[in-house]
């Protein structure tokens, strides 16, 4: 085996480049793709000519933290904290964060026992504002635990608000879920999450691109997004303004060929604009877990069919609910008014009305017909329907 193809070489190159390129530098990516990790590796450790389309300034930062970067050190760091590092064509790696090209992950650090590639595989990003409504915060953690109940792993980045909602929903099930940190996994961030986080990296996977130890920034929270869109089969957004970073994370989905889905809210909430504005253009409206799995799932998992409730009324044969809407709603009515009214003979009318009598709709009233006053109930909230 030459030292090229010595796996525990890869390792050790991915993780010192894991140190040294920031996630998402598509630039390094394309260096990796035509290079090849042991030469850029090298090239960056030896301080190799600067390449064209590079600033001295950003070449002279690369070498900098080449001169720092250990990887024995992070990985032993690692180690001590339950934490792996998975790469790119290692058992677990999940395949579809290929689909990101040169912007793929350098490698994801792991904290968590199970299998990354094996839930990624039937998995579900959920994210939105971090300032949420109680309303948006509702429906993240009942969409979490329904989507978990179902088989469904739900990703989210840990965050305040709608992410942490979300997570919550899946461990109160009892299901799995996966925590997408923009900084170092042994360094659980927001602060006030840390139980949070710990907690799912206990019952699921915490993971990030970043080495033990590393800080997040605003950039980073960005470039994480791509890596919740791309490991996931579709992104739902539940609430985020117009300018929210959770949009970054559905626009993501929509450039990788994923399923953007968008839960609504009110109208006239701020906090819903930027899903709205999704919805109208390719995202797809979603209110519950089963209708999100009809669209990510496999072929035969439906939704059921939504429909208001049934009315006793509505289990009344064709004939006798048109004479019955033919009966006026405050007065009394002659058979062969109602028959007009029906589309029927006066016969059929006076047959369908004792029947509806029988039933408790209608009352004689001398020679004419009134509805009871149950039934006006019933006829005025089938009409509020309409």
């Amino acid at each position: 085996m030459s030292r090229a193809d010595d796996p525990d070489e890869e390792l050790h190159d991915r993780v010192f480049l894991a140190r040294v390129l920031e996630p998402g530098y598509e630039t390094a990516g394309r260096w990796l793709r035509e290079r090849g990790t042991r030469e850029v590796a090298r090239w960056l450790r030896e301080k190799g000519a600067r390449p064209e389309g590079v600033s001295e300034r950003r070449w002279a930062g690369l070498l900098a933290r080449a001169e720092r970067a250990d990887p024995e050190r992070d990985l032993a760091v690692a180690r001590a904290a339950g934490v792996r590092f998975v790469r790119p064509g290692a058992t677990e790696w999940p395949g579809q964060l290929d689909d990101l090209g040169d912007a793929r992950p350098v490698g994801l650090w792991v904290r968590g026992v199970a299998s990354l590639r094996m839930w990624a595989l039937r998995s579900v990003a959920v994210v939105g504002a971090r300032a949420c409504t109680e309303y948006g915060s509702h429906m993240a953690a009942v969409l979490g635990g329904e989507l978990a109940e179902r088989g469904w792993v739900v990703v989210s980045g840990g965050a305040y608000g709608i992410d942490g909602a979300a997570h919550r929903g899946a461990l109160a099930a009892g299901g799995a879920t996966v925590a997408v940190l923009a900084c170092g996994v042994d360094r659980p961030y927001p602060r006030g999450h840390t139980q949070l986080i710990n907690r799912i990296a206990e019952q699921g996977l915490v993971i990030g691109e970043l080495p033990p130890g590393d800080h997040p920034t605003p950039s980073r929270f960005i470039v994480r997004n791509r890596v919740i869109a791309a490991l996931t089969r579709g992104t739902v957004v539940v609430e985020a303004a117009h300018r929210s970073g959770s949009l970054a994370t559905a626009r993501a989905a929509q450039r990788l060929g994923r399923h953007t889905i968008g839960v609504p809210g009110p109208a006239t909430s701020g906090l819903s604009a930027g899903v709205h504005e999704l919805l109208r253009g390719d995202a797809v409206l979603v209110t519950d877990a089963a209708e999100v799995v009809e669209l990510v799932g496999d072929m035969g998992e439906l939704a059921p069919d939504r429909r208001g409730p049934v009315l006793p009324r509505d289990l009344l044969a064709p004939g006798a609910r048109r004479v019955l809407n033919a009966l006026p709603g405050s007065r009394p009515a002659l058979p062969d008014e109602i028959a007009r009214g029906a589309g029927t003979t006066d016969d059929d009318a006076i047959a369908r009305l004792y029947e509806l009598r029988a039933l408790g709709y209608v009352e004689r009233h001398g020679d004419g017909w009134k509805l009871t006053r149950q039934s006006m109930i019933s006829v005025r909230g089938d009409r509020s329907r309409c």
